[in-house]
Formats: structure tokens, sequence, C-alpha cells
């Protein structure tokens, strides 16, 4: 990680398209052990529409193209309006590409063969999409119309459904709409090797990058400023040009609001001496994302009360990373930060009583309302989080959680405790009969504009335990030292 202040120690690797060869071997295994399973043949396709490029509403702007997270996962292709098909028969790979018109050359450039994507992306044949129905059907060896496996299942964080492809003469298959979707998903989950490099350098770019906002941070600067650094710094010198997700550029009160950055609320306040900021950044390289955030004092320095908040959270977060390993359950280890927060609450006289009371009528919701972590891949919140027969828990805080499930090696999810002064859940918890004795008066309304804290890194679950792959200051004095001009990672004899 880069010393100085205006320039990186990193540049943007290599992607091995091998990556995109190993995903679909990983997934032909899965379907076809499934398939045998249940004593159907091994015969078909499992076929899938890649992304098309979009407008702005009913303008010819085109907005920038990201490519279908599934179909990336799959193929690996950075172009809109393809598909891509793999026979469970033979393990072939196809992919179609749209038939360009002429002018495509004159206006947007070189009109690629088709055997320049036969060899980048590493397929077995290249066809167009005009002609997927003959070549699908030549293809197929079993008896019959042909058997297509489609994508279509439900994406748990959004509610939104996975859209089976659509092309002219889908009518001459036979489909299948519910095999594929929760055998692909599940391959998402757990990453290779190859995949992990990548995440690992989203991860080191973003780490990086939010060094640098947080060495450049001044009082009287505008949210967008620190954005635009970020920005500027994971595309400078790490190539992202996709950000994970709308970056949170939360400064004093607006540090309470959990997805604040968003169109309305668009980081635009400017920083005054005293407030706390939440960064919540992330970049994107070759699909693969990192999803980062960092607190701390914009002028350099904890209060007391900073240090007290910021050490409960930072404390949660330490505790549930030494505790990861294969086999933990996800809803435990919520728990155990929820626990953690308000024992260092309680330490700080801002709420009283019994801790394991407080857990029982879910008072760490009102202060941490969202879940522990997500999954991370492709997607932010990457899919797979609930498997089929795992039920979503209706309580404060519980039901927020992305997952529920044990920990397996090769997971790649995030911890990120965060606690907050948010009147809408604080001003009914206070006056509720169940949690009113809970709080001191006096003292929590020093904190009534105080915002939050969240501390957030990936970690990867290995056999023994857990990798943190984020590498941002995370201690009290790392950050104030990092702030004050010292180099990054510090020397930590001095």
């Amino acid at each position: 990680m880069a010393s100085s202040s205006s320039s990186s120690s990193l540049s943007p690797p290599g992607v091995p398209m091998e990556l995109h060869v190993t995903n679909r071997e990983k997934l032909l295994s899965s379907l076809r052990h499934d398939l045998s399973h249940s004593s159907r043949p091994l015969h078909g396709f499992v076929f899938l529409q890649g992304g098309d490029e979009q407008t702005r509403h009913d303008t010819d702007h085109i907005e920038l193209f990201r490519q279908e997270s599934f179909f990336a996962y799959l193929f690996g292709v950075r172009e809109p309006g393809f598909y891509g098909a793999i026979d469970i028969a033979t393990g072939n790979s196809i992919l179609f590409a749209p038939r360009l018109p002429s002018d495509y050359a004159v206006w947007l450039g070189e009109i690629k063969p088709l055997s320049h994507f036969k060899e980048r992306y590493m397929v077995s044949m290249v066809y167009y999409t005009d002609e997927i129905t003959g070549v699908l059907h030549d293809q197929f060896q079993g008896s019959g119309k042909p058997l297509l496996f489609l994508l279509h299942g439900l994406n748990t964080d959004s509610n939104n459904y996975a859209k089976p492809a659509e092309f002219e003469g889908v009518d001459k298959f036979e489909k299948d709409l519910t095999t594929l979707h929760p055998i692909l998903t599940e391959c998402r989950v757990l990453k290779s090797d190859k995949e992990l490099a990548l995440i690992q350098f989203a991860n080191d770019i973003s780490s990086e990058a939010h060094v640098e906002v947080m060495r450049k941070t001044r009082v009287g600067m505008k949210e967008y400023q620190l954005e635009s650094m970020f920005l500027h710094h994971t595309y400078m010198y790490g190539g992202c040009r996709h950000c994970s997700y709308t970056c949170i550029c939360a400064t004093g009160e607006n540090s309470s609001v959990l997805h604040y950055g968003h169109a309305a609320a668009p980081n635009d306040r400017a920083l005054e001496d005293g407030d706390m900021a939440l960064l919540d950044m992330g970049a994107e390289y070759h699909f693969y994302g990192s999803d980062i955030t960092c607190s701390f004092p914009v002028n350099g320095k904890f209060t007391s009360d900073q240090l007290l908040i910021y050490n409960a959270v930072l404390d949660a977060h330490d505790a549930v990373i030494s505790t990861m390993k294969p086999g933990v359950n996800w809803v435990d280890m919520h728990l155990l930060a929820e626990k953690i927060i308000l024992e260092s609450l309680k330490k700080g006289c801002i709420i009283v009583g019994n801790v394991d009371d407080m857990m029982a009528e879910r008072l760490g919701a009102v202060f941490m309302p969202h879940g522990l972590g997500h999954f991370l891949g492709i997607d932010t919140h990457d899919p797979g989080g609930y498997l089929k027969g795992l039920e979503r828990q209706k309580e404060p805080g519980l039901r927020s959680l992305r997952t529920v499930r044990e920990l397996q090696e090769g997971m790649v999810i995030t911890v990120e405790p965060g606690c907050y002064f948010i009147d809408a859940l604080l001003l009914p918890a206070m006056e509720s009969s169940n949690t009113s004795r809970f709080f001191n008066q006096e003292v929590i309304g020093r904190f009534k504009c105080f915002g939050g804290v969240r501390i957030e890194s990936d970690v990867h679950v290995t056999a023994s335990g857990c990798k943190n792959m984020t590498k941002c200051p995370r201690k009290i004095w790392e950050i104030e030292a990092v702030m004050a001009g010292e180099p990054w990672p510090l020397d930590k004899t001095l």
C-alpha cells in the first residue's frame, strides 16, 4: 500500500478468463449431479441472456453498460446483447453475439469477428444471436425438442425475480424454469482462488482510496468532495470504472441515515468541526466488488463521546472476525455484535440495566437496525443468503439479516456492525413501556445530533478461521496518525 498521498503502489491486475471457465465447470458439475440424483437425463442446455444497453428514459443517451451478474459469472462478457449456452451432455460452451449494423464501425468502433469472442472469452464456439434456434437444435443430442434450463428465481435481497432468456424461436424448445437458479446461486456463494484475487484487488485499491480520503478530509469541504476523491483514486490507479454501489459520504447527523447518498440526499452537506464522517464506498473490478466503511472525526481528533461510540463498534467488529470460522451461525454473530455494543453503551452510561434483558427486548436493533453483513462477490449483496427452507426472522434487527446461514470455507461476507442515534427508532423506544427503563435520559440527549458509526470489512472464510481482506486504519491511534499525515501502513515499532 502506498505511503505517498498523491500516488498508488497498485496497478490493475490482468484478468484470467480461466476464472469463468472454472465457474462454468463448477456449474456443470453441480447441475449434472442434481440431474443424476433425480434420475433425469444429462442433456439439454443451460441458457442465459446477457444484459442489454439502457437509454435514459425516452432519450438516446445510453447509460454506461454493466453486464447482468449471472451472465458475467459464467462468461465474463463485458459487451451488451449476448446470449450464452452450456451443453450439459458435452460441456461445450457457446456464445451468441449480436449481429451489428455496418454503421457501428463509424460511430462505435471496429466490428469484431466471432473468432475474437471465442478467443477472448475461452468458449467452444461463437455464433450470432439470430442463429440460436438452429445451432442449439444441431448441437442437441437427445430426442424431441431440446431442453433449455432457464434462469428464473427470487433474489432474497431485492424480492425481484431473475428474468428467463427470451429470443425468437424459444417456443421450439422445452423449458425448465426451476432447476438452474438455486444451483447457479449456490455456485456463486463459494469463491474460487481467482475470484478471491479480484475481490482482494478491489479491496486493496478501495482501502488505499479510503486512506487517501481520510488523509485529505478537512472541515469546510463538501461530502461530495470526499466521494470525488474516492472515485478518482480507484479509477485513476485501479482502472475501476464502476463502483459496487452508490457512495455513502455521510457527516454529522447524516451519518445516522443508513443509505444516505441517493438522489434525494446527494452527499452535499458541508463538513463541520466536531462532525463524525461515515464513508461507505467500494470499487468494482471486472465485475467483482468491495464494500468498505470507515468512520472518523472530520477534524482528525476523536472527542470522548466519539471515542466511546467508535470503540463500541470496533470491539464488536473485531470480536466477530476473531470468532468467524466454518460452522459458525451468522445469526449468532449478529447477536454477539449487538451484545458487545450494548455492553459498551452501558459502560458509557448511555443505557442502564441488565444487558440480557435488553437483548430480550431487542434493544440492540434500536442502535443497529440493519443486519451484521451480507455475501459479497459480483454483486454487493451477492445472492444465496437464504437457502430453500431457511426463513427470515421476524424480530427487529434480525429481520434485516441478508443471510442466516452457517459459515462455510470460501464464503466472502461483510462484517459491518454499527451504532446510530436515529430519532425515528430512539423516540418510540424511549417511550415504550418495554424499553424506556433502559435509557439514561440525561446522557442520551448529548447524542441527539451525533449521527452514527459503522465499521465494515470484507472477510473471507478460510478452512480454520477467516481473513480480513480490507486494509484500512481501524484503531483510534491509527486513524489519528494517518489524518495527521503519517504514511499507511504505519510503522508499528514507532
